[in-house]
C-alpha cells in the first residue's frame, strides 16, 4: 500500500501548531523574587541563566498532536494500492495444473486461476480440481478483466486447454501482448440449456386475410401440434401465452402495453411491416439473422425478450420468399437463432492487441479513521484541561 495525500495543500494547516505553544508561554507560571529584610545580609549571587519552561507539558503535546491531525484530516489521506509489475501465469481450468509447472517460466512469476476472483494458485489451491473452478462467465471477459487489473509493464501468459470456452460474440482483445500457450484438455463447461419449444400465436383483425395460409404452411412445417391458433386484439391474452410463443401480430392497431410487457419478459413479439415502433426501439432494428437472402425480420432487443418487424408486407408480390421452399427454416432461424459455440478451438482464440483499458480502482481514504482519532484526542485534551488537580494549582 501506498500513502497519499489527495489535497496536499491542506498541510498549510500545520502553522496552527503556534497556537497551543504561544498560548502556554504566556500562560507559564512566573516565579517573582520577593525581598526582605534578612536579604541584605546575603551576599549577591549571580543570576541563573533564563530558561524556557512549560507548564502542564501532557496537555500541550495533545493540544499539537490534535492539530496535527486535524490537519492530515485537511489533506485527505488515503492509501493505494501498491502496483506490482511481476508476470502473471493465469492458468484456466481443464489445464493439467503440474503440466502447466513444467513449462519454462520466471520465477518469481505470480500463478493464478482464469476464473472469477482470479485466485492465486499456492499450496491451497495447487491440489484443487480445475474442473471445481469451472465458471459460465465467458472467458473472453474474464482475460479483459485480468488485463484491465494487471499494471502496464506486468507481462501475461496465458495457459488453456485445447478445447477452451466458455466463449462470447466479441473477438479478445487486450492492451498488452500475451504469451499463449495450449495444454490437451477442454473446458469444464455445462451442458447449455435447450431452447423453449417453439409455438405460433396471430393475432388479426381480419380472420380470412391471404397472409394467414402462408403461417399455416409454417405451422405445418414446423411439426407443431393442432392448428394454427387465431384471435383478435380484444381476445389476446398474453399471461396464457407459454413459453417459447411467437406472436405474430398482424392488425393494424397497435399491440397494447400488456403485449409489450409480455414480449419484455421474454416473449418474441412480430409486427407488420412498417408498424410504428417507439423510435428508442426504432434505432435499434436490425436484420434478424437467419440463412443467405433478403432478411424476413428486423430485430431489436427489448428487455428480456425480442421485438420483430417484417421488411415487407406479407404478399408474394412483395416478399417473394413467402414462395420459397425454405421459408419456414429461414423464418425458425430468425427467430430461434442456433446457439453460439460454447468452446471452440484454443489456436483459434489468442487475443489480439488493442485499446489500452485500465480499471482505475479508488484509493482507500483514512478519512473515518482520523475522524476517530481527533475525537479522541479532543476528548483526552478536555479531560487534562478541566481535571481536577489542574484547577486546584490554579
Amino acid at each position: 500500500m501506498n500513502l497519499l495525500l489527495l489535497l496536499p495543500a491542506g498541510l498549510a494547516a500545520l502553522a496552527a501548531l503556534l497556537m497551543p505553544l504561544l498560548i502556554h508561554l504566556a500562560r507559564r507560571s512566573e516565579h517573582r523574587p520577593t525581598d526582605f529584610a534578612a536579604l541584605r545580609w546575603l551576599r549577591a549571587m549571580p543570576r541563573p541563566r533564563h530558561r524556557v519552561r512549560l507548564d502542564e507539558w501532557p496537555l500541550l503535546l495533545l493540544r499539537l498532536l490534535l492539530l496535527a491531525a486535524l490537519a492530515l484530516l485537511l489533506a485527505e489521506p488515503a492509501l493505494r494500492e501498491r502496483q506490482d509489475s511481476r508476470p502473471r501465469i493465469a492458468v484456466s481450468p481443464g489445464v493439467d495444473l503440474a503440466a502447466a509447472r513444467a513449462l519454462p517460466h520466471a520465477d518469481d512469476a505470480q500463478w493464478l486461476w482464469l476464473a472469477p476472483g482470479f485466485a492465486p494458485i499456492n499450496t491451497d489451491t495447487a491440489d484443487r480440481s480445475p474442473a471445481t473452478l469451472g465458471t459460465a462467465q465467458p472467458v473472453g471477459s474474464l482475460l479483459r478483466e485480468l488485463d484491465a487489473r494487471l499494471p502496464a509493464g506486468a507481462a501475461l501468459r496465458v495457459i488453456v486447454p485445447a478445447q477452451w470456452g466458455a466463449l462470447d460474440a466479441q473477438r479478445i482483445q487486450l492492451a498488452r501482448a500475451v504469451q499463449w500457450q495450449v495444454l490437451p484438455g477442454h473446458s469444464p463447461l455445462a451442458a447449455p440449456t435447450p431452447p423453449a419449444p417453439l409455438h405460433l400465436q396471430v393475432v388479426t383483425d381480419d380472420t380470412a386475410m391471404p397472409a394467414l395460409r402462408y403461417l399455416r404452411a409454417v405451422q405445418a412445417a414446423w411439426a407443431l401440434p393442432d392448428r394454427l391458433p387465431v384471435v383478435t386484439p380484444a381476445a389476446a391474452q398474453p399471461p396464457r401465452w407459454a413459453p417459447g410463443t411467437v406472436v405474430v401480430w398482424l392488425s393494424p392497431s397497435a399491440p397494447p402495453d400488456s403485449v409489450i410487457a409480455w414480449a419484455a419478459a421474454g416473449g418474441q413479439l412480430v409486427l407488420q411491416a412498417q408498424a410504428p415502433v417507439p423510435a428508442a426501439l426504432a434505432a435499434l432494428l436490425q436484420a434478424a439473422p437467419e440463412t443467405d437472402g433478403e432478411p424476413l425480420l428486423e430485430a431489436a432487443a427489448l428487455g428480456r425478450g425480442r421485438v420483430l418487424r417484417w421488411t415487407a408486407p406479407l404478399q408474394p408480390q412483395q416478399l417473394p420468399a413467402l414462395l420459397d421452399a425454405d421459408f419456414p427454416a429461414r423464418l425458425r432461424t430468425a427467430v430461434q437463432p442456433p446457439p453460439t459455440p460454447h468452446a471452440a478451438p484454443a489456436q483459434t482464440q489468442q487475443p489480439q492487441r488493442g485499446a489500452a483499458i485500465r480499471l482505475n480502482l479508488p484509493p482507500q481514504s483514512l478519512a473515518p479513521w482520523l475522524v476517530g482519532l481527533v475525537l479522541l484526542l479532543f476528548a483526552l485534551e478536555r479531560w487534562l484541561a478541566t481535571a481536577p488537580r489542574r484547577n486546584a494549582a490554579a
